[in-house]
């Protein structure tokens, strides 16, 4: 059984430590700044099978337009234990402690062509995404990210909100797809743009590869061609006043579902 609680310590932070090295293989976080932060507004939470630490969400203050939030920066978990709902028993437990210390908003990024972060952080934990963000860390040489810009899309969580507490749902039958994932000879997706850069209907789908790490290594300029369109589309449409709201899951791909922000009821979201 998996036992989720909060990280204080120095000998737990050092846990937390090696497990960053094993899922990220790049020089984690120094103890002395993961404990400031904890000590002055973050939040750590760890899944621990027995004394094991086998994943880990880290955040720490932030502060933005006279809005104090919680930025929550990374979440980790060992590859042996991925795909058992730990992810999103880390984020809920993140969520009640942020409550009780007065946070109403976490933020966080990801990349957007990895679908499973996209599925946890919209469909499950109901979060939204309208700001995007181009290279976002850099060029970065860890496994997962070496080799493309690293683009990110922003999570915003209103924590407690009508929106995320009630689990307000999206109805996207009638979604409009604002482009097409066609199929090449080598059976590898790529993204048929169409013409269309005025957005006028309520919702709209965008696909995206259902493993982008596999496309990756079997063809990397067609990875770089879905980084570039898909960012190109996705900041179309969050100009015009769409935000993402969902991940869902197809047979022979992902897509993302984009409403119009103001839709939402979410106070102060902009």
């Amino acid at each position: 059984m998996i036992d989720i609680r909060e990280v204080k310590t120095i000998e737990q932070l050092e846990q937390v430590q090696q497990l960053e090295y094993n899922v990220w293989s790049m020089p984690p976080i120094p103890i002395h700044q993961t404990l400031t932060a904890v000590k002055n507004g973050g939040i750590v939470v760890g899944a621990y099978d027995g004394d094991k630490l086998v994943g880990f969400s880290y955040g720490f203050a932030g502060f933005r337009e006279g809005k104090s939030y919680l930025c929550s920066h990374m979440l980790g978990i060992d590859k042996n234990y991925r795909s058992q709902g730990i992810g999103e028993s880390l984020k809920q437990a993140q969520q009640v402690i942020a409550i009780e210390r007065g946070y109403d908003l976490m933020v966080w990024t990801f990349d957007p062509l990895e679908t499973r972060n996209g599925y946890l952080n919209l469909s499950k934990l109901n979060g939204i995404c309208h700001t995007y963000i181009e290279n976002c860390y850099g060029e970065m040489q860890d496994g997962l990210n070496k080799g493309l810009p690293s683009d990110r899309l922003e999570v915003s969580w209103y924590l407690t909100s009508d929106y995320v507490v009630h689990d307000v749902a999206i109805d996207a039958t009638t979604a409009v797809n604002v482009a097409n994932c066609i199929f090449n000879e080598q059976d590898l997706p790529y993204l048929k743009m169409s013409e269309n850069s005025i957005f006028n209907n309520d919702i709209y789908t965008l696909p995206v590869p259902k493993d982008f790490q596999t496309l990756k290594i079997q063809d990397p300029a067609l990875a770089l061609d879905w980084r570039l369109k898909t960012r190109r589309l996705i900041q179309k449409l969050f100009a015009q006043g769409y935000t993402a709201v969902q991940l869902q899951q197809q047979e022979n791909y992902n897509e993302y579902v984009f409403v119009k922000l103001a839709t939402l009821g979410l106070e102060g979201a902009n």
